[in-house]
C-alpha cells in the first residue's frame, strides 16, 4: 500500500499544482486511497519532496531538481539532528536551542521541511524561534521536530 500511495503522490505532484499536505491528502482520498495528514507528511519526507515557487508567492511540492539539491536537504537534516540541544513551546512559538553558532543552519533545516504549519523562523546564535499557525498545531509540530531529531 505504501509503494502504491507514494507512486500516486508522485503522479499527483507531476500533473497538478499541490501546495499543501491537506490538498495532497484530499487528492489521494479522491483517488480512493485512505490517508491521514501524518501519513502524507511521512511520505513527503520519504520521497524527499521539496517546495518550489510557482509565482505569486505560491509554492508546490516537487521532486528535487538535481542530486545536489537532494544532498543539500540531507545535509540540513543532519545539521538539525547534530546541533539540536532542546526545544520547548508556548502558544504558537517553538524555541529551539542549538549548539553555539549553529542556529542559522538549524533554522534553514527547519525551513527546508516545508511544513505548512511553520510560517517562519528567526535565528540568533544558538536559538531559533519557530512561528506556528494555527496555535493548536504547535504541540504536534514540536513533537514532529523532536521525532525529526532522532
Amino acid at each position: 500500500m505504501k509503494a502504491k500511495r507514494q507512486m500516486k503522490i508522485l503522479e499527483l505532484i507531476k500533473n497538478h499544482i499541490v501546495a499543501t499536505q491537506e490538498e495532497l491528502a484530499e487528492r489521494l482520498r479522491e483517488a480512493g486511497i485512505k490517508v491521514t495528514q501524518a501519513t502524507v507528511s511521512r511520505d513527503i519526507k520519504d520521497l524527499n519532496l521539496v517546495k518550489v515557487p510557482v509565482g505569486d508567492g505560491r509554492y508546490r511540492y516537487a521532486l528535487p531538481q538535481n542530486r545536489q539539491e537532494l544532498n543539500h536537504v540531507v545535509r540540513l537534516r543532519r545539521v538539525f539532528r547534530e546541533c539540536l540541544v532542546s526545544l520547548d513551546y508556548s502558544e504558537n512559538l517553538i524555541v529551539v536551542k542549538a549548539l553555539s553558532a549553529t542556529a542559522p543552519g538549524v533554522a534553514e533545516a527547519i525551513d527546508s521541511l516545508g511544513w505548512e504549519e511553520i510560517i517562519g523562523t528567526v535565528a540568533g546564535d544558538n536559538t531559533v524561534l519557530v512561528v506556528v499557525k494555527p496555535t493548536e498545531a504547535t504541540p504536534s509540530v514540536a513533537a514532529r521536530l523532536e521525532k525529526f531529531a532522532r
